[in-house]
C-alpha cells in the first residue's frame, strides 16, 4: 500500500514506522534537524516492545511532493490540520483515504469543510510516545493501537483492507461501526492532560494524592455529562474503566497536551478542554473543572501562539 505519514512525531514516527518496516511504500513528512536525520541516518524507533530501525527512508517538508496515496495518515497536532488542509486536497484523488488520528473529536469535521467527506475516515490511536531526538522516536507505554470506521458507521471494504495492512505490520487496529462513539472516548480520557499540565504532576502523582484525583473524576464526569446529552452512545460504566485506566498508566508518565504546556510549546488545548467549555455553554452542561483548567492555560498558550506569529 501506498501511504503518505503526515507529520512524524510519537504518533506518526511510530505507526509509520512499523508500516514501512513491513514493506509497505511509505513517504514520511518531517521539518527541520528531524527530517534530517532521517534523511542521513534512517528512523529510529526506541520501544518497549523492541527497537528497529527504517533505513533508505523516503521523506520530505512538502505535502504536495507525495504522489497519489492509497492512504494518508496524519500524525500532526490537532491544530495543525485546518493549516494542511488545503495542501491535502491536492495531492488526493477519489479512491485516497485520509485517517486522521488527532485528540479531540473535531478532526473529520475540519477536514471535510475543504475535502470531500468520502475520502475521510474517523480515526484515533492509543500510545505514548515522542520525538526523543532528531530522527528517534521513543514509544515509552500502552499497546499501540489505531480505532477507525466510516463516518456514516457503515461497513466497508477500504475499512476491511487497511486492517489487513495494519495487521502485516504487526499493529493493533480495530475497526469501530461507532466511531463517533470511539472518538468521545477517547476524548474524555485525554482531557485529563490539561489537569497534569496544570497541577504539575505526573499520571502516577495526579492520582495517589486524594485532592488532585477527586478533579481528575470530577473533571471526567463533567464530559460524560456533555456526551449523554449530546447523544453519543457511551456505556454507564465507562467512567470506572477509565479510572482503572489512569491507575494502570506508568507512574511517571504524561500525556503530550501535559508535555507541551511544561516546555512552552503550542499546545492542544483549544481541541481538549477548550472543546468541553465550548460544547457545555451550546448544549447547556456545566464544566467548572474543564474551564479551570482551560482557562488556566489559555494565557500562556496566547502568549506562545503570539511569539511564533512575531517570528
Amino acid at each position: 500500500m501506498k501511504i503518505a505519514i503526515i507529520g512524524t512525531g510519537g504518533v506518526g514516527g511510530y505507526f509509520g514506522g512499523k508500516l514501512a518496516k513491513a514493506g509497505n511504500d511509505v513517504t514520511f513528512i518531517a521539518r527541520g534537524e528531524h527530517l534530517k536525520a532521517m534523511l542521513s541516518n534512517g528512523l529510529k524507533v526506541n520501544s518497549v516492545l523492541g527497537d528497529f530501525l527504517i533505513e533508505n527512508i523516503k521523506a520530505t517538508d512538502k505535502i504536495t511532493d507525495i504522489k497519489d496515496p492509497d492512504l494518508i495518515i496524519l500524525g500532526v497536532k490537532a491544530w495543525q490540520i485546518k493549516e494542511i488542509r488545503d495542501d491535502l486536497k491536492k495531492i488526493i484523488r477519489p479512491g485516497t483515504t485520509i485517517l486522521p488520528l488527532q485528540n479531540g473529536v473535531l478532526a473529520a469535521d475540519e477536514l471535510a469543510e475543504k475535502i470531500d467527506k468520502s475520502n475521510i475516515l474517523g480515526g484515533l490511536c492509543r500510545i505514548i510516545s515522542k520525538v526523543d531526538s532528531p530522527g528517534v522516536i521513543s514509544h515509552l507505554g500502552v499497546t499501540p493501537t489505531i480505532v477507525f470506521g466510516e463516518l456514516d458507521k457503515s461497513k466497508s471494504d477500504r475499512t476491511a483492507e487497511i486492517q489487513k495492512c495494519f495487521e502485516k505490520a504487526g499493529i493493533e487496529s480495530k475497526v469501530s461501526e461507532d466511531i463517533e462513539s470511539e472518538l468521545w472516548k477517547k476524548f474524555i480520557a485525554i482531557c485529563v492532560s490539561g489537569l497534569l499540565a496544570v497541577t504539575k504532576t505526573t499520571y502516577g502523582e495526579m492520582r495517589e494524592l486524594k485532592e488532585t484525583r477527586q478533579m481528575m473524576m470530577d473533571l471526567l464526569n463533567e464530559i460524560y455529562s456533555l456526551s449523554q446529552k449530546i447523544g453519543v452512545k457511551i456505556e454507564s460504566d465507562f467512567l470506572a474503566k477509565t479510572i482503572s485506566f489512569m491507575d494502570s498508566l506508568p507512574y511517571d508518565s504524561a500525556a503530550s497536551l501535559t508535555r507541551d504546556v511544561w516546555e512552552g510549546k503550542p499546545s492542544e488545548i483549544e481541541y481538549q478542554n477548550g472543546t468541553v467549555v465550548r460544547l457545555g455553554e451550546q448544549y447547556g452542561v456545566d464544566t467548572p473543572i474543564n474551564r479551570f483548567v482551560y482557562n488556566c492555560i489559555l494565557p500562556g498558550e496566547l502568549k506562545i501562539r503570539k511569539k511564533i506569529q512575531v517570528k
